[in-house]
């Protein structure tokens, strides 16, 4: 695991694609656990406690390194390339689903 990411010149605070995990929606399904966000693009995939991982799915599927969570008062980021969450000094504020 890195000490830090190499990765943060990728973060373009995207606004989300969706209020929920796209894919899980476009399947007609809301049994996500939690919600993640790709800083990259903007896509909202649903974490790896859901049944479907989509956020990791779109990691491996796009190679966007950086996610950050799209939970209410939470503001880590994760980048899946250096196996490390951590946090930015000065980011805006993380959006979060209603």
């Amino acid at each position: 695991m890195a000490d830090t990411c190499a990765h943060t010149d990728e973060i373009t605070n995207p606004e989300p694609h969706s209020w929920g995990c796209e894919d899980c929606l476009a399947m007609g399904e809301e049994n996500w656990v939690h919600l993640r966000l790709c800083e990259v693009c903007g896509h909202v995939g649903c974490c790896d406690n859901s049944p479907r991982r989509h956020a990791t799915a779109h990691f491996h599927g796009e190679s966007h390194p950086i996610i950050r969570s799209y939970e209410p008062g939470e503001e880590w980021f994760y980048c899946y390339v250096d196996d490390l969450a951590f946090e930015l000094s000065g980011a805006p504020p993380g959006p979060s689903h209603p």
